[in-house]
């Protein structure tokens, strides 16, 4: 098992998960994670704004693609942060029967995160777990982190983001009812909430789209607008998809959005027929990039 939050599913997290990947050929047991939802900042500081790069399900679903084939979900409450760093691994992964795990450099565990991935090593051998310490990985001379990602995403850089996450960032989720004024405008969207996530730059973005359910689902190209469209006086973000040569109705369909490149803020054009002319400016403009 590999274990950590995993958030984004970075380059530094995907070398953990390769370490537990990398076993003998005649070793038939799963790859499997364990992970922790919901992410314990959120348990800790539930007041601080949303960081997560990832939901669940776009974690499970990267996971999958990553070939891990058992995912853990701990429930992190206040009794999992209550549990000393001993009683973890007694208790959590003894009860998991895991008989080897891999963590990161800086890894913690256990109240107050006082155990160490050191510590984790010397509690693992005492219950008969091995435990294999990753290193920590860099990309042109800078330390992965979801953190350093965050910031690209804020700052409108996402390829930026991806060359550090080993994928591009999505964001995933149930297509919902919006207020269907893409329709009446000729250009039909797809809308999913952005709640509790990492917010990237607010604008228009150059997307693909992977619709993962319902009996239209297959990979596509589009323009997607994040943000509190405030030509018609928004207030909540959200994200809405136009897919490029695709009609068809997927409420209630899960999709994942990539985002590819960033090209413009948000804008209140003077009349309708501007944001029209900028619409379409924006699609052509999508279309050259992801040719």
């Amino acid at each position: 098992m590999a274990m950590g939050n995993f958030d984004g599913l970075h380059l530094g997290h995907q070398s953990v998960i390769d370490l537990a990947r990398g076993r003998g050929p005649q070793d038939t047991r799963p790859l499997g994670v364990v992970t922790f939802e919901p992410h314990p900042r959120q348990v800790f500081a539930p007041e601080a704004p949303p960081f997560r790069l990832m939901n669940a399900e776009a974690r499970a679903n990267r996971l999958a693609r990553l070939g891990v084939e058992e995912l853990y979900e701990l429930p992190f409450d206040a009794a999992l942060a209550a549990m000393t760093p001993e009683a973890f691994v007694t208790e959590v992964l003894g009860g998991l029967g895991i008989a080897h795990v891999v963590v990161g450099a800086d890894f913690c565990f256990g109240r107050g995160r006082s155990g160490t991935a050191a510590d984790l090593q010397r509690l693992g051998a005492a219950q008969g777990i091995a435990v294999t310490v990753a290193p920590l990985v860099s990309h042109d001379g800078v330390e992965v982190s979801s953190t350093a990602i965050r910031t690209a995403l804020a700052e409108g850089r996402p390829r930026d983001a991806a060359a550090m996450l080993g994928h591009w960032h999505r964001i995933e989720g149930e297509v919902i009812h919006g207020e269907k004024r893409g329709r009446e405008l000729g250009y039909p969207t797809a809308n999913m909430s952005v709640a509790g996530l990492h917010l990237p730059k607010l604008g228009v973005y150059a997307v693909k789209v992977d619709i993962l359910t319902g009996p239209q689902a297959g990979s596509h190209i589009g323009a997607a607008s994040l943000g509190v469209r405030p030509q018609f006086g928004g207030t909540v973000p959200n994200l809405e998809t136009f897919l490029f040569d695709f009609s068809g109705d997927l409420y209630g369909q899960h999709l994942s959005v990539a985002l590819v490149d960033y090209l413009r803020p948000e804008m209140k054009f003077d009349g309708l027929q501007g944001l029209l002319d900028q619409m379409a400016a924006d699609c052509d403009r999508a279309r050259a990039i992801l040719a």
